[in-house]
């Protein structure tokens, strides 16, 4: 077998670009569309073939390692790596004898999503813009350019690997290695595609529509299967995965499936009751206020609340009173309080037993929202 380096005319210790340089200038003195002789094809086919295990620097390591020669090393020997890829599988090495497949499974993308807490109240659709890959509409996945196809690799003929005997401390054994000409496809593209550079795919954005369900919260991941990015060579799409952010609500709160907030009531209000309109997420609901309500107190509005995830019955909006004491009053008003408290004869204010109600948690929560 040719050395490498003697074919392409360079030293052992030249550059990455003195090779690039002497491949193509040889390139084009043998190509066979400038030099039709059978002579000039065999010679393309060594030049080729060094250039793509010299070009790449693992396997120009291998080579120099004696990995690409016939007899191994400079002590005519092959490493040890030869002979458990022999037995084991080297990276990368056709174990099973067929060729790689261009075509491979495109990977998973992630878009993140900022709702309202209104859309979590019933679910909400969206369109959302991707960048992704998608498929080359020029090759239609076929990586060649309209007209052509892949040819079968000269080198291995078609099996995506090469053999060679290496002799070695046990005797001779037989290596199987990835193809160096046509990376262990099996065949190469003398023509790819000049859109997407022979990938199959390029990038662009294209538009998702999606309905987001009720009931969803932060850091949830909802997948579309199919929905990511194509493969190369036109292979099946990933997967794509939405992730949801919920933006805090000035006016209301979650607990679960159900809505929590606070309603401010005046103490006359409170004492005598009244019937009042509030705005809940979804349009107005009517609201009474029992006379002698006491701060602290939860009024709750049935099915108000939020669409489960999985289910159809809403929670409930629950209403926490809150009694606002007037701070300031006149000298009128300030009388009839005072007229008030002499005819009720309230007893004195004192300690009563502890305990932790539902709108201590939810006061807990606006205070700390």
């Amino acid at each position: 077998m040719a050395d490498h380096y003697e074919v392409l005319g360079v030293s052992r210790e030249a550059t990455p670009d003195e090779i690039k340089k002497a491949y193509r200038r040889l390139a084009r003195e043998l190509h066979p569309d400038v030099n039709p002789g059978e002579d000039a094809s065999e010679r393309f086919k060594l030049v080729t073939h060094a250039y793509d295990v010299l070009s790449d620097p693992e396997q120009r390591a291998n080579y120099d390692r004696g990995g690409d020669s016939p007899f191994g090393g400079a002590g005519g020997f092959g490493g040890f790596g030869d002979i458990f890829e022999t037995f084991f599988g080297g990276a990368g090495g056709q174990r099973n004898g067929r060729p790689r497949s261009r075509r491979e499974r495109g990977q998973d993308a992630l878009v993140r999503v900022t709702l309202d807490l209104k859309d979590v109240v019933f679910g909400v659709h969206r369109d959302l813009e991707v960048d992704t890959a998608v498929l080359c509409e020029t090759c239609d996945g076929s990586c060649t350019q309209p007209g052509t196809s892949p040819v079968t690799c000269d080198i291995c003929h078609g099996t995506g690997h090469v053999q060679r005997q290496v002799r070695s401390l046990l005797g001779n054994v037989v290596t199987s290695q990835p193809c160096g000409s046509c990376q262990g496809y099996g065949t190469t593209i003398p023509y790819p595609c000049a859109t997407c550079q022979g990938q199959g795919r390029v990038r662009a954005r294209r538009t998702v529509s999606l309905d987001i369900p009720g009931g969803v919260e932060t850091g949830l991941r909802l997948q579309l299967p199919g929905s990511g990015e194509v493969g190369p060579a036109g292979g099946p799409n990933g997967d794509l995965y939405i992730e949801v952010t919920v933006t805090p609500d000035p006016v209301f709160s979650r607990e679960g499936d159900d809505l929590l907030a606070t309603l401010e009531v005046s103490m006359s209000d409170a004492i005598l009751g009244t019937e009042t309109t509030i705005e809940s997420l979804d349009g107005p609901v009517d609201l009474e206020v029992r006379a002698g309500v006491q701060a602290g107190d939860v009024l709750t509005i049935k099915g108000r609340g939020i669409t489960p995830l999985r289910g159809t019955q809403r929670g409930d909006l629950r209403v926490g009173v809150h009694v606002v004491t007037p701070t300031r009053l006149d000298a009128k008003e300030r009388a009839l309080i005072e007229d008030f408290a002499k005819r009720t004869k309230a007893p004195a204010p004192q300690l009563a037993e502890f305990h932790q109600g539902l709108f201590a948690k939810l006061r807990d929560r606006f205070r700390n929202a």
